[in-house]
């Protein structure tokens, strides 16, 4: 499990914190992706969505980067 905390000066720092500033900004970089393209009229609860959606990019970053 690569979830370990990272030392900086001292004190333990989460690889959770980092991961979840990375989500919010690939999941920013989506919903203007999906703006643009014209997908995003067909989303019925937009907060709903953006929730799910940075679950979503949350779970694959920690799939992917915590090996």
């Amino acid at each position: 499990m690569g979830l370990h905390e990272w030392s900086l000066g001292g004190v333990l720092l989460s690889p959770m914190a980092a991961y979840a500033v990375l989500a919010l900004l690939l999941t920013g970089v989506i919903r203007l992706g999906l703006q643009r393209v014209g997908l995003a009229q067909w989303i019925w609860h937009e907060a709903l969505f953006d929730c799910a959606l940075f679950v979503c990019v949350l779970a694959v970053i920690i799939a992917v980067l915590a090996r």
